[in-house]
């Protein structure tokens, strides 16, 4: 059986996966955190809009002046 110690790759992966994870929970936190504090944004009212559509058959002369 082989010495744990001898195994220093094992020992950096591990290292490498517990950094990402505490560097992912620290992350939470502060956005959890930020999003709290934070002012809520205030959303503007939609105004109506009028869409008018207009078709153009090709035989028309409308078509043929834009063309």
């Amino acid at each position: 059986m082989s010495d744990w110690t001898s195994l220093w790759y094992v020992w950096l992966i591990l290292l490498t996966v517990f950094l990402l994870l505490s560097c992912g929970i620290i992350a939470s936190c502060i956005k959890f955190c930020c999003q709290k504090k934070r002012p809520p944004v205030e959303t503007f009212p939609r105004h109506p809009c009028d869409l008018t559509v207009i078709a153009i058959d090709s035989d028309s002369t409308a078509h043929s002046t834009v063309t």
